[in-house]
């Protein structure tokens, strides 16, 4: 069992390079690799999972489409959304998919409540909800017994482009964000630290490590 999760802090990203690079870690690493943790925001992209429907990219306009092998349906990614992708060895922790889902939903969970938002899970739709709107959604894939992508948390963004689509594949699906629910700026480099904190408790490592240097 591992105990140490390296995390990388990467910032504004282009979505193909970065995706391109999770592939590259994934199928290079070995028994022995490191776990770890790459957190950042993405220019504005629309991405389609393996079973992504056309029909559910209403208008997309200016907005590039990717279609990239992770699960689940469209989505949009933009500036003031926390993404953070789990490069992880998920045989080695010796999780199930349910299980791994599970832990980073209450990962999640416990960081929405630590800003004082009562947030859930749904079994039948993964991702976190406030009040019925969804604020965080998931899609990973496992190749391998490792696993990349990851999650995406709304924070402060411009939420119009998810109007444009039909989040998840669910038509009519209100989508919230963090900063609708406080009354304080909220920080997006506050919200990472405590993130990556609830991730490392729930997933079961000892520490933390922060990675310097880019992604190849």
């Amino acid at each position: 069992m591992p105990t140490i999760l390296g995390v990388r802090q990467l910032g504004l990203l282009p979505y193909e390079s970065t995706w391109h690079a999770m592939q590259r870690f994934t199928d290079a690493r070995d028994a022995l690799t490191p776990d770890e943790l790459w957190l950042l925001q993405h220019t504005p992209v629309f991405t389609q999972g393996q079973a992504g429907k056309a029909e559910h990219l209403l208008n997309p306009g200016d907005i590039p489409v990717v279609k990239a092998d992770r699960g689940g349906q469209v989505t949009y990614h933009g500036p003031g959304q926390l993404v953070v992708y789990l490069l992880l060895d998920v045989r080695r922790l010796g999780f199930g998919v349910r299980e791994l889902v599970s832990r980073i939903e209450l990962s999640l969970i416990e960081l929405l409540a630590s800003y004082g938002i009562t947030a859930l899970a749904k079994a039948d739709a993964p991702g976190v909800y406030v009040d019925g709107a969804k604020i965080a959604s998931l899609g990973l894939r496992i190749r391998n017994g490792r696993c990349f992508h990851g999650l995406a948390l709304n924070v402060d963004m411009d939420l119009e482009p998810f109007r444009r689509i039909n989040p998840c594949g669910y038509a009519g699906m209100a989508i919230t964000q963090l900063a609708d629910h406080v009354t304080r700026p909220i920080e997006l480099s506050e919200v990472s630290k405590r993130l990556r904190e609830q991730l490392v408790k729930h997933l079961g490592y000892a520490q933390q490590k922060t990675l310097t240097g880019g992604i190849a």
